[in-house]
């Protein structure tokens, strides 16, 4: 059973660093993982939120930030522990990808099956 979604709901890191109230697109219901090179060594399952959805509690100058090929992504990290928190999407720049297994109760085991999204052909990453 998964568990309840609320607005906002809570995020942390490992170490508890970083603090975020994340209000998401649709709850649970956007759940993913991309196979991109980044993506897919990383594992972490994604849901959606607005761009809006997002407001750091504490710690946002414990926050690194990481982009690489198309340099459109920024992928944000706790700079003490290392946990992948959220990133701006590269395959919508309006929305943040938030790290499931980050929100209060939430066990990424209990949303299975999770769907994949083709990191690896990525319309952007086509040269015309």
């Amino acid at each position: 059973m998964l568990p309840e979604i609320r607005t906002p709901h809570r995020l942390t890191c490992h170490c508890g660093a970083v603090e975020m109230e994340v209000t998401l697109s649709d709850g649970l219901n956007t759940k993913r993982r991309c196979d991109c090179s980044f993506c897919r060594r990383r594992g972490a399952v994604a849901v959606s939120a607005p761009l809006s959805g997002i407001r750091i509690v504490k710690g946002e100058d414990n926050l690194t930030l990481y982009q690489f090929g198309t340099m459109t992504a920024k992928h944000y990290f706790c700079k003490t522990c290392g946990i992948y928190t959220h990133h701006q999407r590269r395959s919508n720049p309006e929305q943040y990808g938030v790290n499931a297994a980050c929100l209060e109760g939430v066990n990424p085991r209990d949303l299975d099956p999770v769907p994949w999204a083709d990191g690896v052909n990525h319309p952007t990453d086509r040269s015309e």
